[in-house]
């Protein structure tokens, strides 16, 4: 989901709720810590550079309540960051902390935020002779097993 998206359907709301993967909401006293600006900057392991970004928001609960985020004040809130940051239509990030800090993809099902699970994955498949699911090599070819595209004896890394 895009900022423009976001902002489209905070217009459409009263209240704002965001859920969890696991179906449990996020605190109705939540606060939008953060918005900002993330880019990364990477080599792949097949080697090639790649660069990302992505807008973050921080949501974070505390004991306070009474605090209530209203769609409006998120929108400024949003509208404020991208004149400042000068931010792009990119793609939002939400990070929420449970056991440890967690990153989440952003979707909306017409009434709440959904947080959806990201993926690590290896962007290089081609490169390291990696498929979906299986390699490439019988199992029983112990001389030619690459399991992993960074194995030592692998020649994308």
């Amino acid at each position: 989901m895009t900022i423009k998206q976001v902002k489209k359907h905070l217009r459409k709301l009263n209240t704002i709720a965001f859920q969890l993967p696991n179906g449990k909401l996020v605190p109705k006293h939540f606060h939008v810590t953060e918005i900002g600006r993330i880019t990364k900057h990477f080599i792949d392991c097949g080697g090639i550079i790649r660069h990302e970004e992505v807008v973050n928001f921080q949501l974070w609960d505390a004991n306070d309540y009474n605090h209530r985020l209203h769609p409006e004040k998120l929108i400024h809130i949003i509208e404020l960051s991208e004149k400042i940051l000068n931010l792009e239509n990119l793609k939002i990030e939400v990070e929420y902390q449970g056991d440890t800090i967690g990153k989440y993809n952003l979707d909306f099902d017409g009434k709440t935020f959904l947080l959806t699970t990201k993926q690590t994955d290896c962007l290089a498949k081609d490169s390291c002779d990696v498929q979906k699911g299986q390699t490439k090599v019988k199992l029983s070819d112990l001389e030619e097993i690459k399991l992993s595209c960074c194995s030592t004896d692998s020649e994308c890394c």
